[in-house]
């Protein structure tokens, strides 16, 4: 069995790092050259614990390799990202360009998957460009949808264990994609049709998103009722049917901030709570933003100076380098750029380098800081001592028993 993986991103390498390691000889494929070769390297361009040694296994291996153009293959996968375009419609020019380019290597027998998260009805209009380019392949290859369900951090056991949705254009193409899946899932393979496969990833994503909303708008309540929302949802949960999410500075991502956009954009007047889930989670980004600029104001009236500030954390969640739909990353541009008041530091220890900011090391910022803004909850952050001595806003619950 040989495939060829198109994107080698967040998921897109792990998944064929993966595969490589159960014994399929991977073609690896990205536009980006300089990942090609760095990856090539046996070296890691993305921060996933333990996936180093294996892409340098696989790659010393001889099963894996990675190319900046498809190769023949038996089996083609789709991993690449679908990003917006206008007002917050998905863009799947990706998805159809990676798709054009694999259409010349297609040929009788094989597997074409699309693990990009997608509109409704996607992998059937990429299954009519495919035959409308080559009406010599209708009926003799097979095509599905199989959704990726992966923590970042967490990567490969979840790749392993965890179930799939699969679901074909036909039957006989989500029996083909599931024997390809058992090669290296050990969690259920879950059989059904394509659209009902896409749809379930942007429900997962968009329930997720609700009750993250429903986490976040109480916690802007309490704090104006001037309630410790920490120990509310603890006590809330003690209740045998309630399970309250922890609230954050937003949503980020490239799951949840994003999938129930998906759906909004497709049935606008079906997905009222989706839509306004989605509204109060960009908004508690917006709140978090003028509580900081509120305590840098009194703290300039007060002490008649710039208040040092250490914006703690960029990432979207803890303990991972992915900013993508980061909202600790727009808080902390938004404060960089409008508050000349103040001297802001920023601390991501996940991060080496940044493009844009200069990052201040852990030690530094906290142990100078008059103003300590908790964006997200690393577990550096978690095992610093309380300073009693400065302004800390926690908006990720570091210190939650405070």
């Amino acid at each position: 069995m040989k495939a060829c993986f198109m994107g080698l991103g967040y998921i897109g390498l792990p998944t064929a790092i993966i595969a490589a390691k159960h014994g399929v000889d991977v073609i690896g494929v990205d536009i980006n050259k300089s990942i090609v070769d760095e990856t090539n390297q046996g070296e890691l361009h993305i921060i996933e614990p333990g996936m180093k040694q294996l892409l340098q296994e696989v790659i010393e291996s001889n099963k894996f390799k990675a190319y900046t153009e498809p190769k023949e293959s038996d089996a083609y996968f789709i991993v690449v990202p679908t990003p917006f375009k206008g007002n917050h419609e998905p863009d799947i020019s990706y998805v159809e360009s990676a798709t054009r380019m694999v259409i010349p290597y297609l040929k009788k027998g094989d597997l074409f998957v699309i693990e990009s998260t997608s509109p409704v009805g996607t992998t059937e209009k990429m299954a009519e460009l495919i035959f409308s380019q080559r009406p010599d392949l209708q009926g003799n290859i097979f095509i599905a949808y199989c959704p990726e369900r992966v923590l970042p951090g967490n990567v490969i056991f979840e790749l392993e264990h965890n179930d799939r949705v699969i679901g074909g254009i036909d039957e006989s193409s989500t029996e083909k994609a599931k024997s390809f899946y058992k090669i290296f899932v050990k969690g259920e393979l879950h059989s059904t049709n394509s659209r009902t496969a896409e749809m379930c990833k942007l429900t997962e994503n968009s329930s997720r998103d609700v009750q993250i909303a429903f986490a976040n708008e109480l916690s802007m309540i309490c704090d104006k009722a001037g309630i410790n929302i920490w120990e509310l949802i603890n006590l809330a949960n003690k209740h045998p049917r309630v399970n309250i999410l922890q609230p954050g500075c937003g949503v980020g991502g490239h799951c949840i901030a994003v999938d129930p956009y998906f759906i909004t954009a497709d049935f606008p007047k079906e997905s009222k709570i989706i839509a306004t889930a989605r509204e109060i989670n960009n908004y508690k980004a917006l709140w978090c933003v003028e509580k900081v600029k509120n305590h840098i104001l009194e703290f300039e009236l007060k002490y008649k100076r710039k208040p040092k500030v250490a914006m703690m954390g960029l990432a979207f969640k803890p303990n991972i380098d992915d900013l993508r739909e980061s909202p600790a990353q727009s808080i902390t541009t938004n404060i960089v750029h409008s508050c000349n008041n103040a001297d802001i530091m920023i601390v991501e220890p996940n991060v080496k380098n940044h493009k844009l900011f200069k990052l201040t090391d852990l030690k530094t910022a906290y142990d100078t800081a008059d103003i300590v803004v908790f964006l997200v909850n690393h577990k550096e952050f978690s095992e610093l001592n309380y300073r009693k001595d400065v302004i800390v806003l926690d908006f990720c619950g570091t210190f939650k028993k405070i």
